[in-house]
Parts: structure tokens; sequence; C-alpha cells
């Protein structure tokens, strides 16, 4: 079960697994299409509607992927995007946004697929962390924060779900070339302040577009 697979690790990762022979339920928040190329070559791709922000759409898409496969044995939590700017540019509702997808996002998930996996008494949660979560960038530093509550809830989630035989993995890529640095990916915020213009913070916002295709600090 794959969140956020139609771009970047997720698909990648979708496309790895279904290549090793594995059955993959892949949740996309908007367009589907964008896994045609898998759709039309691999039997065992099943595709479910969600956003990460949305408990019902949640819980539907793991109650379709259970009843499509009957079990589930790996969760990848690996939708997410991030915002660009000094912490004090980015308001309330943009940081509130951001942490809606990438800390709660993965929280709502694991709460939907746990009392499957405590029936089972097995399974592995892997939760995409960054290597942002240990080194803040300036201008990239909200976004890190969100990956820093990533590891805490991972590493609470291992301790407290070992007694099951459930596992909890948390990854943090450092260089790689994705579309997260396209403008699909990110955003800008809103705010500027014309003194971080000149600092990294600045040459952050304003460069971050010609990392895109070339290399992902993620």
């Amino acid at each position: 079960f794959i969140t956020g697979a139609s771009s970047g690790f997720g698909f990648e990762i979708s496309k790895a697994a279904l290549e090793a022979g594995d059955l993959v339920a892949a949740s996309v928040r908007n367009d589907p299409e964008k896994l045609s190329e898998l759709t039309s070559r691999y039997p065992g791709l099943y595709i479910v509607k969600m956003d990460v922000t949305n408990e019902e759409q949640i819980k539907e898409a793991v109650q379709k992927s259970v009843d499509r496969f009957g079990r589930l044995d790996i969760v990848v939590n690996n939708a997410g995007y991030g915002i660009v700017g000094a912490i004090e540019e980015i308001s309330d509702a943009e940081t509130r946004k951001q942490y809606d997808t990438n800390v709660f996002g993965v929280l709502n998930v694991a709460r939907a697929v746990l009392p499957t996996l405590r029936k089972q008494k097995s399974g592995h949660i892997i939760n995409t962390s960054s290597l942002f979560a240990f080194d803040a960038l300036p201008g990239w530093a909200l976004y890190g924060s969100t990956k820093f509550a990533v590891e805490g809830i991972s590493q609470g989630l291992a301790k407290e779900l070992e007694p099951f035989g459930i596992k909890v993995t948390a990854i943090e890529p450092g260089l790689f070339s994705t579309d997260f640095t396209s403008k699909k990916s990110y955003v800008i915020a809103g705010k500027a302040i014309a003194d971080y213009e000149q600092t990294m913070v600045g040459h952050i916002k304003h460069g971050t577009d010609s990392f895109h295709g070339t290399c992902l600090l993620y």
C-alpha cells in the first residue's frame, strides 16, 4: 500500500515492487492516469484515489485494498510536498497545510492500516523522512521540521508496535532526481520579506527550480 504513487519515489517504489512480482495498491490524490504506464504492464497494480488529509477517503482506500488482496504486508507513507520560504514568511495557514499532509497524513494512514496489521500480527510501515530532518537548510526549515516530526513518530511507533510483530522504518533520502523540485511538488511562501532576499533563504527560494531534472534535496 503506497501513498503518493503518481510521481517521484512513490511511482518508482510502485514500479520496483511490481517488477519484483508483488501486488501493489497505489494511492493517488488526483489523476489515476498518471499510473497508466504501469497499469498496462502489471496486472498486480490496484489504483485507489485517496487524499492523505481525508480520513474517510483513507479508510475507504485501505478497506478496498484489503478486500482486493486479502491483507497488507508493507505500507509506504510517501505522500508529501515542500514549502520554500523563511519560517517568518510562511503563514499559519500555509504551515498547517504543510503539516496536514506531511505529518498528520502519516498519522492518518497509520491509524487506518494498523487494525489490519495488528490482526495479522505482522506488517512493515515505511515512512519517508528526509535528510532535512537532521540538518535544517534555510528556506526549507519548515519542511524539515515536518520530517523531524516523522522521525519521532516512527521511533515511537516502532516501540509501540513491536509486541504485535509490526516493524517501522523511516527512510531519509538525500540527492535523487525526481519531480520534487518541479513547481508541481513544492510551493513558495505567499509572503516575501525583503530582508531575506539577499540571504540564503532568498537564493534557495529563487534557485530551487534549477534543480529540477538534475537532483533533489529531499
